[in-house]
């Protein structure tokens, strides 16, 4: 997270070299956090509790940024929550939707691979059907951990009836977690809106009470466009957790805070490399202190 850390504390030192925090300096940290993709409600909250617990204090850039952490951990710590999974169910089935390109197939393989090595029975849906290169991939990362598999015989075939498919068969086989990819060409809303909640309908003859998660993923680095794509998907399915991609190439960090104060859903994961492990459980206090270039 160094560049969104870099953007944020430059601006924090610059503006509070021992100054006292007056009227014009809150305004101006309103503005930085705005900057930095915080989102205006977060940043009027946080800018709040400076007013009522530090207003005409003199302070300093570290006692300002350590002051920031605490503000955003609070804001942060109601979503940070694990994505919950009952392999029991035989199987758990997480729904992985998004916008083409932020990462969806890939973290459903690092997914896969975290499970795997965790000793669980996991298998991949390439229900993205129109996209070769996204069905290689996962067969590829299929290949790494001995995942099955469920692949369309053509491209372009029917995502639900793959999806029907690979659920009757991961029952039938004693799979424990089922991660199924979607489409996310968000050019056609109403298509892509049709096409998931028939995958849907279609999962639930199957197992009533399936898909038991809904992971949205976002790349960090659209910024304040990840609100829109909340907003746009929440319309479409019943979104039950983020997991939110690239911030180790992003200057955009600070939209995590944006979404946990707009939303309130809960964030499960971040994504900061391209290894299985560099998807990792969202931490509200780490990813806070982080932020704000504190360790």
């Amino acid at each position: 997270m160094s560049r969104s850390t870099a953007r944020l504390t430059e601006s924090v030192t610059t503006l509070f070299r021992k100054r006292r925090l007056d009227e014009e300096a809150l305004e101006e940290l309103e503005e930085t956090l705005i900057a930095a993709d915080l989102g205006v409600a977060a940043a009027r909250r946080i800018v709040e509790g400076f007013r009522k617990t530090r207003f005409g204090k003199e302070v300093t850039d570290e006692e300002v940024k350590a002051a920031l952490a605490e503000e955003i951990a609070a804001i942060l710590a109601p979503v940070a929550a694990p994505m919950p999974l009952e392999p029991a169910r035989a199987p758990h089935v997480v729904l992985v939707v998004g916008v083409n390109g932020t990462g969806k197939t890939t973290t459903i393989a690092k997914l896969g691979q975290q499970y795997r090595e965790g000793g669980l029975r996991c298998a991949f849906v390439a229900g993205d059907t129109f996209r070769a290169a996204a069905v290689e991939q996962l067969q590829i990362w299929g290949d790494r951990t001995g995942a099955r598999v469920h692949a369309p015989a053509k491209e372009g075939a029917d995502a639900a009836g793959l999806a029907f498919d690979a659920l009757t068969a991961a029952r039938a086989d004693g799979t424990q977690v089922l991660l199924v990819d979607t489409a996310g060409r968000l050019h056609n809303k109403s298509a892509l809106m049709e096409e998931l909640r028939k995958v849907i309908r279609v999962i639930k003859r199957v197992e009533p009470e399936a898909p038991h998660s809904v992971l949205l993923v976002l790349d960090a680095t659209t910024g304040q466009n990840a609100l829109q794509q909340v907003k746009v998907f929440k319309e479409m399915v019943d979104v039950t957790g983020l997991a939110v991609t690239k911030l180790d190439g992003s200057a955009k960090g600070g939209v995590v805070v944006a979404l946990a104060q707009e939303f309130g859903l809960p964030v499960h994961f971040v994504g900061v490399g391209e290894k299985a492990g560099d998807l990792r459980p969202f931490e509200a206090r780490d990813y806070a202190r982080g932020l704000v270039g504190l360790a």
